[in-house]
């Protein structure tokens, strides 16, 4: 290995590889992340996020931050499936949150919080070649000034759908390809008299369309105007005639897209204000995912792992959360306290969710579609989704509150994120999010018991023990992973509860200190 060498490269400056970054620094492991951009790109892409990433941004304590209110995120009253109309007033558990936040701008973001760590973001590098060896990567890298070498004892490929760093490992990207769409999305300029005062518009000679996903019978219709003056009109034909591959994209294409869609001309110009502003055609919709998350010391997150229709807005949600799952792995076991096969439950637990979230986006995209055998199932849909068990179940999948990995634990929050609870400890009233800033194991006593104190005082040097009291308190005790989720809970704490938290304990954090 190069005497260069460093604890974990990341290849990507996107959210997903600043995300792992922040998590590697909050466990005092240093990564050095490599991205070919001289800058982060100011393209727009994903313009929020949406389900259980709110939680995870809040436990960092980077939800206000970032834009969201003061105290605990608070859930979307409605949203949309396909297009559908979604009401959560009638949920009494509603896990869908939001935070309007376009990508460029979270990237930005996520740069100013691991810079503030001390994460060492290297634009305008770019992975040019790696070579895995027995206890290690080797990388070499194309800078301003030229190559050089790093030696590091993981890779992470967080480089996107084409991802170098996957195909370099030989990892497969099996998937669907649809080639009878084509999207055309845009942020345009158009008169203020369309505009309803409620999110939507009102397009001459055809009527209101409300804000976001509208299918019709020539194809779909999207308006959203999240930043005021910059509204972003899309449109979605399906069997329509090919754009040859290289040209350019026009806000004439858009609008006679948009045009063949409504039957009706929708006055649209270019922006007025200054960029960059977004202006692309997306044909061949990928729904892909690799084979496997792991090729020996290399991992893949977010878009390098999986791609598919950003219908329903789950990238940045399943990205993010790839994330935070493998860095307490990668720290745990760098730090040199993590159990045997640690690593390889990153690639268990989060293939799986992968794979859930397509199917999702896949559902929505051939709802969108034209023909009246279309038209019958969305009637029958939506007639389902008035009632609010359908609608919660929908909520749990579109949010990924429904996710529950395999912990050994039977509890029936084992395996699930973390109810937030509000807490009275020794610092005061503190929600659980609050508990868990640090990235660290915390585990939560919500009785007055000294045993389960004692058998966790093996693993003091890297779990939190916190006493707190709580009203309707769900458990005896959890024990909390960094990422947020459960690995054991218990509603009592007899003899037998306390041996399975020792297991717990040792399954997940390692041999307790002798």
């Amino acid at each position: 290995m190069p005497e260069n060498s460093v604890d974990v490269v990341i290849s990507g400056a996107g959210p997903n590889g600043l995300m792992l970054a922040g998590e590697l620094a909050l466990a005092g492991v240093h990564a050095i992340v490599l991205d070919e951009l001289s800058a982060p790109s100011a393209q727009p892409k994903a313009n929020g996020l949406i389900g259980q990433v709110i939680r995870l941004l809040d436990m960092r304590g980077l939800y206000h931050e970032f834009g969201g209110p003061r105290g605990a995120p608070q859930p979307l009253p409605f949203y949309f499936f396909s297009g559908l109309p979604l009401s959560f007033a009638e949920l009494a558990d509603n896990p869908m949150a939001a935070l309007g936040l376009p990508q460029p701008k979270l990237v930005r973001l996520l740069e100013k919080w691991t810079a503030g760590l001390g994460v060492d973001i290297r634009w305008g590098h770019r992975l040019v070649g790696l070579t895995q060896q027995a206890d290690g990567v080797d990388v070499t890298v194309a800078g301003p000034e030229g190559d050089y070498r790093l030696g590091t004892r993981y890779l992470i490929g967080a480089d996107g759908g084409k991802s170098f760093v996957r195909k370099q490992v030989g990892i497969e990207f099996p998937g669907y390809t649809a080639t009878d769409s084509i999207a055309r999305m845009g942020h345009v300029w158009l008169p203020d008299e369309l505009r309803t005062g409620d999110g939507g518009i009102e397009v001459p000679g055809f009527g209101r369309l409300p804000f976001g996903h509208n299918r019709l019978e020539r194809g779909g219709f999207i308006f959203a105007e999240l930043e005021p003056g910059r509204p972003l009109i899309a449109s979605v034909e399906f069997g329509g005639e090919t754009v040859p591959e290289g040209t350019p994209m026009t806000i004439e294409e858009l609008r006679a897209s948009v045009r063949r869609v409504l039957g009706v001309d929708l006055p649209i110009e270019a922006p007025h204000g200054p960029g960059p502003h977004a202006l692309r055609r997306i044909d061949n919709q990928n729904t892909r995912q690799a084979e496997r998350y792991r090729e020996g010391n290399v991992f893949l997150v977010g878009d390098a792992a999986h791609v598919h229709s950003g219908m329903g807005g789950p990238g940045l949600n399943l990205g993010l959360q790839d994330a935070a799952n493998l860095g307490w792995k990668l720290a745990a076991t760098i730090n040199g306290w993590a159990p045997a096969g640690l690593l390889d439950t990153y690639h268990a637990e989060r293939h799986p969710v992968g794979v859930r979230v397509m199917m999702s986006s896949l559902a929505q995209t051939a709802l969108f579609a034209p023909g009246p055998e279309v038209t019958a199932m969305r009637t029958l849909l939506g007639e389902l989704l008035e009632q609010p068990e359908n609608t919660a179940y929908i909520a749990r999948l579109m949010s990924g509150s429904d996710t529950r990995y395999e912990t050994g634990d039977p509890h029936p929050l084992a395996g699930r994120m973390v109810p937030d609870l509000t807490l009275e400890t020794s610092d005061g009233t503190q929600r659980v999010a609050e508990l868990l800033r640090k990235a660290r194991p915390v585990l939560l006593t919500l009785t007055d018991n000294p045993a389960i104190t004692e058998v966790a005082a093996g693993w003091r040097d890297r779990v939190d023990t916190i006493p707190a009291t709580t009203t309707n308190a769900p458990a005896a005790a959890l024990l909390i992973r960094p990422d947020g989720y459960v690995a054991w809970a218990s509603n009592v704490a007899e003899q037998s509860y306390l041996d399975h938290l020792r297991t717990a304990l040792t399954r997940w954090f390692g041999a307790p200190l002798t």
